[in-house]
């Protein structure tokens, strides 16, 4: 199948949304399951082997998603996305802050992977403040869908999305509490 018969079509188009919405899910479990390895967040769940393993997993998983979505976004003849719009967030001519908030979500999420690759190097504080970006990076993420996706057209999905988000957003205030000291 030649190129242009592939761009013709909604192939890039489909490819495009689907990998989106599952980076976005992929991104959803990662940030739940690291919550639940927490002791204090989800106690019941932070020895789990496989909680931890879901975890590793759904963090590798989320970033071949999210660059065949950028990918198909960028030969999208449609999208009108450059390569530059991927460095320089808001630039884009349509749906700009839309757009610009997927960017910042990919950015944060690329310091976040690196943090983690030299995590032994950084030490544990500045690793875990690299890490809490995963939070900005998923509210940026998922604005970034409810804006711009039109996936998110489907009342299912919508559904779906904010409930993803509820959930995050409450084992995330919970999490908080728990990372305020007390003092007497």
């Amino acid at each position: 199948m030649s190129l242009s018969l592939l761009l013709a079509g909604q192939t890039v188009w489909i490819v495009a949304r689907s990998t989106g919405v599952a980076a976005l899910i992929a991104l959803s479990l990662s940030l739940l399951t690291g919550m639940a390895m927490r002791p204090k967040s989800l106690t019941w769940l932070s020895t789990n082997r496989a909680v931890s393993e879901l975890h590793s997993y759904a963090t590798v998983l989320w970033l071949p998603l999210a660059i065949a979505h950028v990918l198909a976004i960028l030969i999208d003849p449609y999208a009108g996305v450059r390569l530059l719009d991927l460095v320089v967030p808001f630039q884009v001519s349509y749906g700009a802050f839309a757009v610009g908030l997927g960017t910042i979500s990919v950015q944060l999420l690329a310091v976040v992977t690196i943090a983690a690759l030299m995590r032994s190097r950084l030490g544990r504080d500045r690793w875990l403040a690299l890490h809490r970006l995963s939070y900005v990076a998923f509210a940026a993420a998922f604005l970034h869908g409810v804006l711009s996706g039109t996936d998110l057209a489907y009342p299912w999905l919508m559904g779906v999305a904010w409930l993803a988000a509820a959930i995050l957003a409450m084992f995330g205030a919970r999490r908080a509490l728990h990372a305020i000291p007390v003092r007497a």
